[in-house]
């Protein structure tokens, strides 16, 4: 967990990139404390945005599916991780990658470099990581890249010299649902590098999907399933990480739990206060050595959680 105090602080978008029919990549700026608190933001934290403010697009640039929903009102923050933070001597930069689903995030298509946001942050236990472990594998199932992508940069910066190997698994319903800008060529993809996004911290990747459209036809969890099964490798050496749907997550606990290996899942929920007080993401968790149950909030005891302890 982060050592930084969390605040409401300025940021400034410096860009706002659409990288897919409904995917786009938002970068912000934070300076002074804002850029204080965030430099040291850890890989699965988040970070509410308010967004109530932020115009609509143009009416001919909304989705048909989104016409009625457009003109709600934008009421509560929204919580976003980041794919990648970057301190600098006077700045932190943070970039987010967003799907637009709803009037909060087709609000935010309009966002321009220069513009005024307000983020409070960080939030949130993110990912960590045991000792003696020489695997890790990050699962990542349709808008749950962030984190995940953000954790694959800092095993790059801090774990290059202790031999941990690192493999991320991505996937999608079909291939144009893949939240990625582009997918490397056929030679790259024979090598282990499907995702540039992650080849370039070293990461090799796999992709699956639903339909066949892309990689392994099926299930992500059944692609990891399969490759643990041929990789041989003791369960006690590997650890796994996953962000994705709730019923994707609960296989990936499930196919953990029956493999005897660590798994640490970020779990999705509707966030509106982020920091415990609302109590609108309640997660059912065991209670070790009994056979009761308690609610933590996802937002405050999480969004991080073991696998073992989440009752889906």
């Amino acid at each position: 967990m982060s050592e930084s105090v969390k605040g409401v602080f300025k940021a400034t978008a410096s860009s706002n990139k659409r990288i897919g029919k409904r995917f786009y990549r938002l970068r912000i700026e934070l300076v002074a404390d804002g850029a204080k608190a965030f430099a040291d933001f850890n890989p699965g934290q988040f970070a509410e945005l308010d967004l109530s403010h932020t115009a609509l697009p143009p009416e001919e640039s909304i989705p048909e599916d989104l016409l009625d929903a457009a003109e709600r009102k934008i009421l509560l923050r929204r919580p976003f991780s980041f794919t990648n933070v970057t301190a600098e001597k006077n700045r932190t930069i943070a970039e987010l990658l967003y799907c637009v689903v709803g009037p909060a995030t087709l609000r935010m298509t309009t966002i321009s470099a220069g513009d005024s946001l307000s983020v409070i942050g960080p939030l949130g236990n993110g990912f960590s990581v045991p000792e003696g472990k020489k695997t890790a594998l990050l699962v990542v199932g349709g808008m749950g890249v962030p984190p995940l992508l953000h954790l694959a940069k800092h095993f790059t910066a801090n774990y290059q010299t202790t031999g941990l190997d690192v493999i991320a698994f991505a996937g999608a319903k079909t291939a144009n649902q893949l939240p990625f800008e582009s997918r490397l060529d056929e030679i790259s993809q024979q090598l282990g590098f499907s995702l540039p996004e992650f080849a370039k911290y070293g990461v090799e990747s796999l992709i699956a999907t639903d339909d066949g459209s892309a990689g392994y036809h099926g299930f992500v969890t059944d692609c990891l399933a399969e490759w643990l099964s041929k990789s041989g490798l003791p369960a006690k050496d590997i650890i796994i990480y996953s962000c994705g749907p709730e019923s994707m997550l609960a296989r990936m606990a499930e196919l953990a739990k029956d493999k005897n290996i660590d798994c640490q899942l970020s779990l999705e929920r509707r966030m509106a206060c982020g920091i415990g007080l609302c109590q609108s993401c309640a997660v059912e968790c065991r209670v070790n050595g009994s056979n009761e149950t308690v609610y933590k909030m996802c937002c405050k005891d999480g969004p991080v959680f073991e696998s073992t302890e989440v009752v889906f």
